[in-house]
């Protein structure tokens, strides 16, 4: 087994279900960590054996109808519409859990490819249609998620559970709004080509002469892009994208996580290794795990109230640190930390300015390493040239490529210095639920199971596999390799399965 084949054995998961419901057991990854000789390329890890809680990739190994909308399911008029060619059994129970919150039980081995096309009909004639000559049965629990059970024999034999698929993100444009940024040296102030062009300046990366400019509606910013096309004091003008909250984790009703094996340890300023989570706010984390969080920065103001679930970077940092634990040879100390950067603060949404922002104020402030479980399709020159810049000082980014099975450039990921982050299973082969164009580089495991407050919650999708390849790629880095060879051995070992290779 080659060094590519070891570290991508870590994704090989399994699970079970006992007759009382799911109970997701652990699983033997045969793991790996990280090779410091010269035998970087034939030996990037070496084995070893650790418990890690997920549930099987094997329900994503089809493919997906690359339909925009494939399935709508309206729970306040009780009626569900349909456009599926060829799909994948799996794959559309897949996106059935995700728009209802059921659990759904399929019994194993159960394959089929769905062509329909319907709307307005009720749940149970959805279901029909969808299922075609399968056996169904709908559970309802009293303060749980509904259970639904598909079978060809009989229903207890219905013991694969579905992951539910992740939501796609897009980006916005603000259409009153533009990103401007000022030559070094420019006689114009930014006070006074506001003034000008009668907006408001609501924010700023003073440091890169880089500004976000207000206007009292569309017409006037489009009026002012266009008399700042020609002005010579201007570096470029960019929109300013919105970027959507990521969503909510799941609760699990049964599961048990290994205990964290890693303890923080003490090291020099010069040999520290620093993550910048660039994400929602970190709340506390279980298991001795808060100890490796270093005191968070807020772009957007403070985080609203905690609440009961975990938040997408909480969810983030502990798997992370699962990453770094299942491939760092520490014996059982690291000096690793995590930078947590909120750019989300209290609202639903963040930007792409924001976004720069925050990756400007951890890489100022240490980060080696920066996670951005996060993205849309609006592309931000201030942010690619912060990121440009940023790598050519050695700095490593790892990009979520999307949860839509298209291949349609996500940003930042797709910015040729960030190392785009696809899920799949551990031969290379993306899930249909992400992303899979040419951008994209590396495939890692899309599933994660976190504890907060005593409880286990169930997070997936391309944002938890680009937390896995930085806690990889963290713990490259605690081994001595320089960045160039931390981002060639993930490329390698990680690398897309594509045709014709």
């Amino acid at each position: 087994m080659n060094s590519g084949q070891r570290l991508r054995a870590l994704i090989n998961v399994s699970y079970s279900l006992n007759q009382r419901g799911a109970s997701v057991l652990a699983n033997q990854w045969p793991s790996t960590r990280i090779s410091t000789g010269a035998s970087l390329h034939r030996r990037l890890l070496r084995r070893y054996k650790v418990s890690w809680l997920a549930l099987a990739l094997s329900v994503w190994l089809g493919p997906l109808a690359h339909s925009a909308e494939p399935l709508r399911w309206h729970p306040a008029e009780n009626q569900v519409d349909a456009n599926f060619d060829d799909a994948e059994l799996k794959s559309v129970l897949a996106k059935v859990a995700q728009a209802t919150g059921w659990q759904i039980y399929v019994e194993p081995d159960t394959t089929r490819r769905i062509s329909v096309k319907f709307r307005n009909l009720a749940p149970g004639e959805a279901l029909r249609r969808l299922l075609g000559d399968l056996n169904f049965a709908l559970l309802p629990q009293t303060n749980a998620p509904s259970r639904l059970f598909i079978y060809r024999t009989s229903l207890q034999e219905a013991t694969q559970l579905i992951t539910p698929a992740p939501e796609p993100k897009r980006s916005r444009v603000i259409p009153n709004e533009l990103i401007v940024a000022l030559k070094p040296g420019s006689k114009v102030t930014i006070d006074e080509l506001a003034r000008r062009l009668g907006a408001k300046v609501v924010g700023n990366l003073e440091d890169l002469h880089a500004y976000r400019l207000q206007f009292k509606d569309a017409a006037s910013a489009d009026a002012a892009r266009q008399l700042l096309a020609t002005n010579p004091s201007l570096a470029r003008v960019d929109s300013n994208y919105l970027i959507d909250r990521p969503t909510q984790t799941q609760p699990l009703q049964m599961s048990s996580t290994p205990p964290f094996p890693l303890k923080p340890k003490v090291s020099t300023d010069t040999g520290k290794v620093v993550i910048g989570l660039i994400d929602m706010a970190v709340q506390p984390l279980s298991d001795g795990m808060n100890e490796f969080l270093l005191p968070a920065i807020q772009v957007s103001g403070p985080p609203g109230p905690s609440g009961e679930l975990p938040s997408h970077g909480t969810s983030m940092a502990e798997t992370i640190l699962r990453g770094l634990a299942a491939t760092s040879d520490e014996s059982g100390g690291s000096a690793v930390r995590i930078l947590p950067v909120d750019v989300y603060g209290p609202r639903a949404d963040t930007t792409t300015f924001d976004v720069a922002r925050g990756v400007y104020a951890a890489v100022n402030a240490g980060a080696t390493i920066i996670n951005l479980s996060m993205g849309g399709d609006g592309e931000s020159g201030l942010l690619a040239n912060l990121i440009r810049q940023s790598h050519n000082s050695g700095v490593l980014f790892f990009g979520a490529a999307g949860n839509e099975p298209t291949t349609v450039p996500t940003y930042p990921a797709a910015y040729p210095e960030v190392v785009a982050v696809t899920s799949g299973d551990k031969r290379g082969n993306i899930a249909p639920f992400a992303n899979r164009g040419s951008f994209v580089d590396v495939v890692a495991p899309g599933v994660s199971i976190v504890n907060y407050n005593g409880q286990s919650f169930f997070v997936s999708g391309t944002s938890t596999s680009t937390a896995y390849m930085s806690g990889a790629a963290a713990a490259s880095r605690a081994a001595g390799n320089d960045p160039a060879q931390v981002e060639a051995q993930i490329r390698q070992a990680f690398g897309v399965k594509r045709s014709g290779r």
